[in-house]
């Protein structure tokens, strides 16, 4: 994360939600963790329509992190299971189809988080 270390790590974390944004992800949220747990710092948490939709977010948000971070995720899931999360260490990325994202409940988990940015 060398790459990064120049820019606060709530600007990268509401970089990631514009990003999603620009793939017309819906039900944005950037929870804010750090009084919580140590794993780390924001989660960004979006949906999908489809499984070519949340393929396009992933693939779009790791591509520009690369070029203007030059970082890679570690990724877990795949777009067909309806979940990828993309790690960054201090943000983790949650990419979920609305089913498993209405399963999974992260919101209702991590409900002590503060919101910093919600975008419907």
């Amino acid at each position: 994360m060398t790459r990064r270390s120049n820019i606060e790590t709530v600007t990268f974390a509401r970089r990631i939600v514009e990003l999603a944004e620009d793939k017309q992800a819906h039900e944005i949220i950037l929870l804010d963790i750090r009084q919580l747990s140590t794993i780390a710092d924001y989660f960004v948490i979006c949906s999908g329509d489809s499984e070519r939709q949340l393929r396009a977010i992933v693939e779009y948000v790791d591509e520009h992190i690369q070029r203007e971070f030059g970082l890679d995720p570690r990724l877990e899931g795949t777009t067909d299971t309806g979940w990828v999360l993309l790690d960054y260490g201090d943000v983790v990325v949650h990419i979920f189809s609305a089913t498993q994202r209405d399963y999974y409940r992260l919101e209702r988990l991590w409900s002590k988080a503060p919101p910093v940015v919600v975008v419907q």
